[in-house]
């Protein structure tokens, strides 16, 4: 008889945003015409940008025409694209060559799809709080994982020890939930941690395009030593609005290796096996938003969501709440006040001033007695949500 993976039943249910919206289906039933000012989601609210709707209508166009019709592309990437990527990293002083970037439907799938490449007897290092995936991917995979907590006394942005040893190391930064930002210095820390031990990075740049620090690295490349620790792993969801559209990459060097195995080839042969590469329109609307005027006009976007943040911040400066995050990401984390927990704040928003946000817990054990709010929604529900935040805790 068929044994279906067992590890499945290793997981956790996956309540936290089932639960969310329970309590908010619940509300409206006793409350059916109360306004939910929705302020716990990570999609984004804005359209794509003109630059990359103008390409993704030529790209259409284009397969209309027989000389132009473009059936299968080269399944790690075209190159137009990869290029493109190629010369946005050259511009902060990170040199790849095309080959090594290979471009995904998004960040998510390649975050599952990578662990093919390592061994189940691998340990995998998670910083938490953390997006919820990390964690489950790796249970799924039968993969023995570390919990390495973080917190208010170091800013939830935590350094190696020496007395945590793992193979896989996952870094996200800016950091979903929390907004965290590693400096180079730190990061610096951990390359020489993995490169010491053997390990490799999995490092989540899905939110680089919040960085306005410019002190701050968007890649773990820009940190010396990376290339030989190091799998890069970026998403246009929230830099371009690609939530919808779904478009990414992954970035491998060629120095990684382990055993005497090239990571780098050994990616190569698993997206010739298990993938026929990204369509041709999506890409093309891709390589538009690494044209100058794209970024111009996805900087834009960026800058409002932004708006919302500070929006947020100066709300929270105001009634002495602790918090980070906002400035270099699209995620405000803060302390939840008078000693609630993290459901018991949630209840508190929603009750009284009908405010959503996302209870940290949810991110893991940690996160109790954090909060998450998202950027992403209107200015109009942003402005009235921090009224309604300010004097319900004045």
């Amino acid at each position: 008889m068929l044994k279906p993976n067992m590890n499945y039943k290793n997981l956790k249910d996956s309540y936290l945003f089932y639960n969310i919206s329970q309590k908010i289906k619940a509300y409206l039933a006793e409350h059916p015409n109360s306004r939910i000012y929705r302020l716990g989601i990570g999609d984004v609210s804005l359209p794509l940008c003109t630059e990359v709707i103008n390409s993704l209508h030529e790209a259409v166009n284009d397969q209309s025409v027989k000389e132009t019709f473009h059936g299968y592309l080269p399944e790690c990437g075209a190159p137009f694209l990869q290029e493109k990527i190629v010369k946005y990293y050259e511009e902060r002083g990170v040199k790849i060559s095309a080959d090594e970037v290979f471009i995904s439907s998004g960040a998510s799938d390649n975050l599952g799809d990578i662990l093919d490449l390592f061994d189940a007897s691998s340990t995998a290092l998670v910083i938490e709080p953390a997006y919820p995936a990390y964690v489950d991917a790796n249970i799924m995979a039968g993969r023995e994982i570390v919990h390495l907590n973080s917190g208010i006394e170091n800013n939830f942005l935590p350094l190696p020890d020496d007395t945590v040893k793992a193979d896989l190391i996952y870094i996200c930064s800016p950091n979903n939930p929390t907004g965290a930002v590693y400096n180079k210095e730190q990061l610096k820390l951990w390359v020489d941690f993995a490169n010491k031990n053997g390990s490799i990075i999995i490092f989540d740049a899905a939110y680089e395009a919040f960085i306005e620090d410019d002190n701050l690295p968007h890649s773990i490349f820009e940190i010396e030593g990376a290339k030989t620790c190091a799998i890069e792993i970026c998403s246009l969801s929230k830099t371009a609005g690609f939530t919808g559209t779904r478009l990414g990459y992954t970035i491998i060097s060629r120095e990684l290796v382990r055993e005497d195995m090239s990571l780098h080839d050994m990616w190569v042969r698993n997206r010739t096996t298990k993938t026929n590469g990204v369509s041709y329109i999506i890409q093309k609307g891709g390589a538009a938003v690494f044209t100058e005027e794209g970024q111009k006009q996805i900087k834009e976007n960026i800058k409002f969501y932004k708006e919302n943040a500070k929006i947020l911040t100066k709300t929270f400066d105001k009634l002495g709440i602790w918090y980070c995050g906002g400035k270099n990401a699209p995620y405000v984390w803060i302390k939840c006040p008078k000693g609630m927990t993290s459901w018991e704040f949630f209840d508190y928003l929603l009750n009284e001033i009908q405010v959503v946000g996302t209870p940290g817990v949810g991110f893991g054990e940690c996160g109790e007695g954090y909060f998450r709010f998202s950027t992403f929604g209107s200015i109009e529900d942003t402005l009235e949500s921090a009224k309604k935040i300010e004097e319900l805790l004045s």
